[in-house]
């Protein structure tokens, strides 16, 4: 893949990503400036990731029967004119609904960037690509709080969180303007249909599930919510049902095949449960408890942002070295962090400094490499299913994983929930091991390279060994062809 062609990609996951968190800080001038009441402003921080997880499963269906180029082209033209939306919005009503739209908008676009890398890179190129994936990921989760921060800050025209919201659409534009360089992808010439029973079912069930856990915390959790999870529950398991019975399901009967894969999806989940929350606490109790401003908030943390940085460049290295041990390395070291991070604030400035970049490094490090090693598993087949399980594992324990946090400071405090966030990591490590622990791996193409979880990998070799054993016969018989 060109590097122009990755350059789209990677700037659109990064600017989906910063969308997830820019809202953070900017919350409170919100309210203010749209007079908008508790749960309008929750629905304008929560409402993109509710679309956004939604669409991420039949999103990566429909990559595959329709091109995933094509997906992209339709998803970024939505987020970019709904991220024009939101930061035009007049009032709360409008900046709700466009938020909405942007998270559809961002849930077309996602699983299509990991199914165009997966399909269209080289393999001796793909750890490398998808390395820089995560490492977007990883920048993205922490530039939205900190250029939200300096935004309301500056002020610029009085419109600080307007710009900020405004954010993605030159990067939008730029990447419609540039959509030709990108690989067509899919297949749609002899691509199966789309399970539309499936698709209403997904889409209903992550719905009842999401919305609950979005809005149950500030609302006091009434009775709607539990009704809610119920009914979520029976829908998404009407859709687990439908997808053994329907010809051509939504999720490829070989996305989760492999017990590695499966794994590698809950430890996503888990981590994930534990990341967005962590960074949330943090500025809340910033600002709340500490009383410091959107600026010091940004100022704070920013070296947990560098430490993501430094975490990301060398997360290839460490994937091919550690395999999953490189992971499970990374998710007990927030561990530690997590559990640090409250007595370092007592300690001298720089004390918090080193403790808030190990924690950067350790998040930068599990996501520039989680997706690859559970990626590397996945048969052609099954790529868009698995493009998109992956990222709506990542929103979904994002999702839980506030609300959960949420639950815990409320009753206890802070110090409770950063046990919550260690307890989670410990858990998202432990869930890391089926991957494959500390075993090296070979770049991939590299001669004695093997994959045991690639049917035509270990059947290459195995081609290639009977036939050394077959020449090496027939040398010592005297026939023909030995060597």
């Amino acid at each position: 893949m060109r590097p122009a062609a990755q350059a789209v990609l990677l700037s659109g996951t990064f600017v989906q990503l910063m969308s997830v968190t820019v809202m953070q800080l900017a919350v409170p001038r919100i309210r203010g400036d749209l007079a908008a009441g508790p749960g309008a402003a929750q629905l304008a921080l929560a409402g993109y990731t509710l679309t956004y997880a939604c669409a991420l499963i039949t999103a990566a269906r429909l990559g595959g029967r329709f091109g995933y180029r094509r997906l992209f082209v339709l998803g970024t033209a939505v987020f970019t004119t709904a991220s024009l939306a939101a930061a035009a919005a007049p009032d709360a009503g409008a900046l709700v609904v466009a938020r909405l739209v942007q998270g559809a908008g961002s849930g077309l676009v996602a699983p299509q960037i990991l199914s165009l890398i997966q399909t269209a890179v080289p393999e001796r190129q793909r750890a490398a690509v998808l390395g820089r994936y995560g490492a977007a990921m990883a920048v993205a989760s922490l530039a939205g709080p900190l250029c939200c921060g300096v935004l309301l800050h500056v002020d610029p025209f009085g419109a600080g969180w307007r710009v900020a919201l405004a954010l993605p659409v030159p990067v939008g534009i730029a990447a419609l303007a540039l959509f030709r360089v990108l690989p067509t992808g899919g297949a749609p010439a002899g691509a199966s249909g789309v399970d539309g029973l499936g698709a209403v079912l997904s889409l209903a069930g992550l719905a009842l599930l999401v919305l609950p856990l979005t809005l149950g915390q500030d609302a006091g959790w009434p009775m709607w919510t539990w009704g809610s999870f119920v009914v979520a529950a029976a829908v998404l398991g009407a859709f687990v049902v439908s997808q053994r019975r329907v010809r051509h399901p939504l999720v490829h009967p070989a996305a989760l095949a492999a017990p590695g894969t499966r794994w590698g999806v809950a430890a996503v989940l888990l981590f994930n449960a534990g990341v967005p929350s962590f960074t949330l606490l943090l500025s809340l109790h910033l600002q709340g408890a500490l009383h410091r401003g959107p600026l010091a908030t940004a100022a704070t943390i920013a070296p947990y942002a560098v430490g993501a940085l430094l975490g990301s460049a060398v997360a290839e290295r460490a994937a091919r070295r550690f395999a999953a041990g490189a992971l499970a390395a990374a998710s007990g070291a927030l561990a530690a962090v997590a559990l640090l991070v409250l007595p370092a604030m007592r300690a001298p400035a720089p004390v918090l400094w080193v403790v808030l970049a190990a924690g950067g490094a350790a998040f930068g490090l599990f996501t520039a490499s989680a997706f690859a090693l559970v990626l590397r598993r996945v048969s052609a087949d099954a790529v868009s299913s698995v493009s998109g399980l992956l990222p709506t594992a990542q929103q979904l324990g994002g999702t839980v994983g506030v609300a959960a946090a949420g639950v815990v400071h409320t009753a206890g405090g802070m110090g409770p929930a950063m046990g919550y966030e260690a307890a989670v990591f410990l858990l998202a490590a432990l869930a890391t091991l089926p991957l494959g622990g500390h075993r090296r791996l070979a770049p991939p193409g590299a001669r004695g390279h093997r994959d045991p979880h690639n049917p035509t990998t270990a059947r290459g070799e195995d081609a290639v060994g009977h036939a050394r054993v077959a020449a090496t016969r027939r040398r010592r018989a005297g026939l023909p062809g030995g060597r």
